[in-house]
């Protein structure tokens, strides 16, 4: 039986490869066409002036010889001012393409200075491009002329400044030592008064520009034609032709750096000939264009331009350059020529060649801008060791200009002038002590002068000392060192003394140290009245100055040294009365001052508790008139009074019957119309009375039928009455009213109010006021209203009695005697308290019990009636406080 084999299942395959290749054209394709669209170029617009020389197709655009682009289309602009070309650009190109980017047209050109764009006499025009920084952009301006450094040129840029132009042009050559180191790139206008040329020295010269360096002008021939011959020099044939530039390298200090500014000399003498400065004098004597300017008998330069000036003749000098280390800050110049004397003749030959300028080399570092002025004769050698002092006296000694300065009768040194202060005050002398005589000059040395005749005089005899025929025609002066160590400064100024005698008084005072007291008076002191402390004598008054102005004293005072301890923050200062006397109950205290003192005044030197005042940080140095007022650091006030007060000297200056102060001095002003007091106002209580809104005035005794107000000033004169204020300025002086604001009578704690009337009547000032007979207040003040028809009372009732009077209360006036006759009713008579009829009075009456809405303040007014109405004695309210 035949087998049959079985069916064999094969699974079908899902993707075949043959369809990688339609899947990799794709990829491929696609792959091209990105890269195609990748590097098709960037296509940009130039704008030039014309189309000239740009061929669409062939122009090509190039950086450093590489081919970067090309000239697709040409269009005229706009407003037919330019061409706009249309270039595609590398894709490469895309990151230098950025709005600083130029381009411009490079073509053939040839001038003097050389043949640039040769390449393109086989190449053709290009288009040349140099990258820039900024944003992207596609749009460009050519530039008309290609930039001063082209890409690929290293070196630095330089700055020529000139007059002029010249034969110098785009391209001319910069030479170093004839050899061509770089060129002119451009030129401009800087005003109208000088060229600046922009100069390009290539990267393997540029070390040789320093800061220091010149630069001149060598275009052209330079011919110099003299009796020796005639001399041609140039810098090269292209100089000649094209100009050019040459330079130094200067000091080699600093190198160059990119747009340095330099001078351009026109010619090497000008630029390295030496260095230039003026000369000043008083006039032109002998000194001329082409003077020979002289060192160690060497002509070293010349005088090239003489001047006029505001204030005499300068002289413009130049010396040769390899001499400039012989000029500096500090060198000296004098005209010198022939010397005719009786010792001979010197430099005979100058009286035909003329004078010559002496120069004397300095030692300091040399200026840019030099001056110095022409002295007439040779300068001192010595000047400059010599010690030049300033002695100083209060008068002319009689020693003349030139009189030497001596020590032990030997000559040291001697005076150079002689001359008032600026202040006139003093006489100053100027000496120069010569060199080895320095060391004799020490801290605490004067001087004194020589008199040519002494004569002392005395029970033993006469003696008659006279000194040399020098000293008598020129005077003398000489020197009284110190023991000190310590050698004098240059131009330090010492003392000139009458004597030895009267410059020991003055070392006596320098061992003093001096303080200037302020006192409203000359305090009965002179010079030299005595200062004590617990009637030891410290010191002494040195001067006494007064002020018009102010009519104030100043006095300088000198303490001894060894006692300024005593001068603290605590110390005050009192005149001393020649005799004081104290009298009490207790006996008579009688103090004598010291006999000096009694004379000549004195003054007392004390201390205040230093736990008074912890504020106090400087010594009180003011001069009071009494002990007490110093002890209190009283402080001193201005009033002005009217000229009928009666206020005198030691007045009191009283608050609320507290005395606070007292007046010092009193004196008529010269308008005559006005008295100004000076006061003082005890140190504890000067900051409330010397506030600016402090009231002041004058307290008298006023006597009325109603009694005597203020009586005490019967017996001790007027008074000055003040209220402190509340101003946080502080002032010194003060109008004083002829009598006290009314508020200033009124106590704190009262109830004030007004009363209105039409009539004033015998009501005034101290009215009292009644409530059922008894006194209860008083009228404080009154005033007439500016419509002239009511009289204002302001009146107040005491604390105590303030609930006796409200809204409801009724006013009339109880002065006097009322008398009422009528034909039927007869006679009523009607008086109130005896004080009343002598001094009138006002009663009052209240309806309503007092309370909260029915008070009163100090705008209440009430109408003041002439009668009481019957009614009002029956009102009879419980009132309570």
């Amino acid at each position: 039986m035949t087998q049959i084999e079985s069916p064999k299942i094969v699974k079908k395959k899902l993707f075949s490869p043959i369809w990688l290749l339609p899947i990799v054209a794709l990829i491929l394709g696609a792959w091209l066409g990105v890269k195609s669209i990748k590097e098709s170029g960037i296509e940009i617009l130039i704008h030039f002036p014309s189309a000239a020389g740009i061929d669409i197709g062939k122009t090509l655009v190039k950086y450093q010889g590489l081919s970067v682009g090309k000239v697709t289309d040409i269009g005229i602009d706009d407003d037919l001012k330019g061409v706009n070309v249309k270039v595609v650009m590398d894709y490469r190109a895309d990151p230098f393409l950025n709005k600083n980017t130029l381009f411009w047209l490079v073509k053939p050109k040839a001038s003097i200075t050389g043949v640039e764009g040769l390449d393109t006499l086989f190449s053709g025009n290009y288009i040349a491009i140099q990258p820039g920084d900024g944003r992207s952009a596609t749009e460009f301006e050519a530039q008309r002329e290609a930039p001063a450094i082209l890409p690929g040129s290293e070196g630095i840029m330089i700055e020529l400044k000139s007059p002029k132009l010249g034969s110098i042009d785009v391209g001319s050559p910069v030479f170093f030592r004839q050899a061509p180191v770089g060129s002119v790139v451009s030129y401009r206008l800087d005003g109208n008064k000088q060229i600046i040329i922009s100069a390009f020295v290539q990267e393997q010269y540029a070390h040789l520009v320093n800061k220091d360096s010149h630069f001149w002008n060598v275009s052209g021939l330079k011919i110099d034609a003299s009796l020796a011959g005639i001399k041609v020099s140039t810098e090269s044939i292209a100089s000649i032709l094209a100009g050019g530039i040459s330079f130094d390298t200067g000091s080699y200090t600093e190198k160059a750096q990119n747009g340095d500014a330099y001078i351009l000399y026109q010619d090497e003498l000008s630029a390295i000939g030496g260095v230039h400065f003026s000369l000043t004098a008083t006039d032109n004597d002998g000194v001329n264009e082409g003077t020979s300017i002289i060192y160690r008998g060497i002509a070293i330069g010349e005088i090239e331009k003489v001047s006029l000036t505001d204030t005499g003749v300068q002289f413009s000098a130049r010396v040769e350059h390899q001499y400039q280390g012989l000029i500096t800050s500090d060198s000296q110049f004098w005209l010198s020529g022939a010397d005719l004397s009786l010792k001979g003749i010197k430099n005979l030959s100058r009286l035909v060649t003329g004078s010559v300028i002496n120069v004397l080399p300095g030692t300091q570092a040399s200026d840019k801008a030099m001056q110095f002025e022409l002295a007439s004769e040779a300068p001192d050698l010595l000047t400059q060791a010599k010690l030049k002092l300033t002695v100083v006296a209060n008068t002319h000694t009689g020693v003349s200009n030139g009189a030497q300065v001596r020590y032990k009768q030997l000559p040291i040194g001697q005076i150079t002038s002689i001359n008032l202060s600026k202040d006139f005050s003093t006489v100053e002398y100027q000496i120069e002590i010569l060199p080895e005589f320095k060391n004799l000059l020490t801290k605490g040395s004067f001087f004194i002068p020589e008199s040519a005749l002494a004569v002392d005089a005395s029970l033993a005899g006469i003696k008659v000392k006279t000194r040399d025929v020098t000293t008598m025609l020129e005077g003398a002066i000489s020197l009284i060192p110190s023991n000190s160590d310590t050698l004098i400064a240059p131009n330090s100024t010492l003392p000139l003394h009458e004597s030895i005698e009267s410059a020991q008084v003055l070392y006596a005072q320098q061992q003093m140290t001096h303080f200037t007291l302020t006192s409203i008076d000359g305090a009965d002191l002179t010079e030299g009245s005595p200062i004590y402390y617990k009637k030891m004598q410290i010191g002494s008054v040195n001067k006494i100055n007064w002020f018009a102005k102010t009519d104030k004293f100043n006095i300088d005072i000198s303490i001894d040294n060894k006692f300024v301890a005593l001068v603290k923050a605590n110390t005050v200062f009192w005149r001393n009365d020649a005799v004081a006397i104290n009298a009490s109950l207790a006996g008579v205290d009688i103090n004598v001052a010291p006999l000096k003192g009694a004379i000549n005044g004195s003054i007392a030197l004390g201390h205040i508790d230093e736990t008074a005042n912890l504020q106090i940080t400087q010594p009180n140095l003011r001069l009071y008139d009494t002990k007490s007022l110093a002890l209190m650091q009283a402080k001193v006030i201005n009033l002005i009074l009217p000229v009928s007060t009666k206020v005198a000297e030691k007045a009191a200056i009283r608050y609320q019957g507290h005395k606070i102060g007292e007046i010092s001095h009193v004196k008529l002003n010269q308008d005559l119309t006005t008295i100004n007091a000076q006061a003082y106002i005890y140190g504890q209580y000067a900051n409330h009375f010397s506030a600016s809104d402090s009231e002041y005035f004058i307290v008298d005794a006023q006597i009325s039928l109603a009694g005597i107000n203020a009586p005490e000033t019967l017996l001790t004169g007027p008074y000055i009455g003040v209220i402190p204020g509340n101003s946080l300025e502080l002032v010194d002086s003060f109008v004083a009213q002829p009598h006290a604001n009314f508020e200033a009578s009124v106590p704190k704690d009262a109830l004030s109010f007004q009363l209105v009337d039409d009539q004033l009547g015998s009501i005034k000032v101290g009215t009292p006021l009644f409530f059922r007979g008894i006194k209860v207040g008083q009228i404080d003040g009154y005033q007439l209203d500016k419509s002239g028809i009511e009289i204002t009372l302001f009146a107040h009732v005491n604390a105590e009695y303030s609930h006796l009077i409200n809204q409801s209360s009724q006013f009339w006036d109880a002065s006097g005697i009322k008398l009422d006759i009528g034909l039927f009713s007869g006679a009523q008579l009607e008086t109130g308290s005896l004080e009343t009829i002598l001094a009138g009075g006002i009663a009052f009456a209240t309806r309503d019990t007092t309370s909260d809405s029915n008070g009163i303040d100090a705008t209440s007014r009430f109408p003041l009636h002439k009668n009481m109405q019957d009614e009002w004695i029956q009102w009879r309210p419980i009132q309570t406080k």
